[in-house]
């Protein structure tokens, strides 16, 4: 059976190593993301579709789940990945990137989880990813925006997994430490600038420093655990903030 998956922020990073594993596995694969270029060329080499959908929006979320539910009749999987980073501390917080940030990495994934629920319950089986952090579950200074928006995607999971089980709809979330990502490459650079040090101490004195193994996660890595979540052998799991955190949270 060819099963349908969803990929938000799937042009780049995680999203994109996901969307591939997934389309290796056999599924059929759709791609969003703002950046329209990239997304279509990898949705072309993967035998996919790509939706240009603006998640801040509702009427993006919206457009994401109809045309592919247009194009596919159902929808099996959805791992809700998009998301940003800014950096700086609170009084500084601009209020507009708190906007963007919690509706981007919260309403979204609910939103859309919400549009593709009757399909997943029709078919009695579905299955939501969604990536949130180790900062879902630790805090950080100067991240008020994307610590708020994770931590609340933990709450969004234990619930929407208690309601799926009785419909063989699954829903985890998945918290890795420091991936080597677009966005970590931008993380640094803001890190450095706030702790006034070098891209290089950043990644040793503050990134890996809690970290048992002390190196970055591939974004191949995450797309792994994401495919077994979506596959049958996984489905007694559920309501779980499973961490790739490299040793953080055994401290």
């Amino acid at each position: 059976m060819n099963r349908i998956a969803i990929v938000t922020g799937a042009a780049s990073g995680i999203g994109l190593a996901c969307a591939e594993r997934l389309a290796a596995d056999g599924m059929k694969v759709v791609l969003a993301d703002v950046n329209e270029k990239a997304g279509a060329e990898h949705a072309k080499r993967l035998g996919g579709t790509f939706v240009a959908a603006d998640l801040t929006q509702r009427d993006g979320c919206r457009k994401l789940v109809d045309t592919s539910l247009k194009a596919h009749g159902t929808v099996h999987v959805l791992v809700n990945n998009a998301g940003f980073q800014h950096v700086s501390p609170i009084e500084e917080f601009p209020e507009d990137q708190w906007d963007r940030m919690l509706a981007l990495m919260l309403t979204a994934p609910f939103l859309l989880t919400r549009y593709c629920w009757p399909a997943m319950k029709k078919q009695k089986w579905g299955r939501v990813v969604n990536i949130a952090s180790i900062h879902a579950l630790v805090a950080s200074p100067f991240k008020v925006g994307y610590i708020s928006a994770k931590h609340g995607m933990i709450g969004l999971t234990r619930t929407a997994a208690l309601e799926g089980g009785e419909h063989g709809i699954t829903v985890n979330a998945i918290c890795p430490a420091y991936v080597r990502t677009p966005l970590v490459d931008s993380q640094i650079a803001d890190q450095a600038k706030a702790n006034r040090m070098s891209p290089d101490e950043v990644i040793e004195k503050i990134m890996l420093a809690p970290a048992a193994v002390k190196r970055l996660i591939e974004p191949r890595e995450v797309a792994d655990f994401v495919a077994y979540l979506c596959g049958d052998a996984a489905g007694v799991i559920t309501g779980a903030a499973l961490t790739m955190d490299l040793g953080w949270t055994a401290r």
